[in-house]
């Protein structure tokens, strides 16, 4: 199954022009907690339980990262199985965003 990418600069974009994006973030609590970028959290070892949760924003892109882009890769194809089709992996995840949208954020 491929998964499609998002490059940080395209979402950065997106959000710039408004455009519905629904961010997740597929990382542990403590990660979040540690540096956020907005998205809502389903860690991907609950996510086969919870992708009810996301159910209405099927009609949207739905955009995932995680710390580096590997977890949300995984929960690209979760969320494709499930049967959304409008999925994409933030590449690089919240590292590549730290070092080319916001240096200021804290990375680990």
């Amino acid at each position: 199954m491929t998964v499609e990418e998002i490059t940080v600069r395209e979402l950065k974009k997106n959000q710039e022009e408004n455009k519905p994006v629904f961010l997740l973030d597929v990382r542990e609590q403590h990660e979040k907690d540690f540096v956020d970028i907005g998205g809502s959290l389903i860690p991907l070892g609950q996510l086969v339980d919870r992708v009810f949760e996301i159910d209405s924003q099927k009609d949207k892109e739905i955009v995932i990262y995680c710390r580096s882009g590997a977890r949300s890769a995984e929960a690209c194809r979760v969320l494709m199985a499930s049967g959304f089709t409008n999925v994409k992996n933030l590449k690089g995840g919240i590292l590549k965003w730290a070092e080319e949208i916001d240096p200021s954020l804290p990375t680990y």
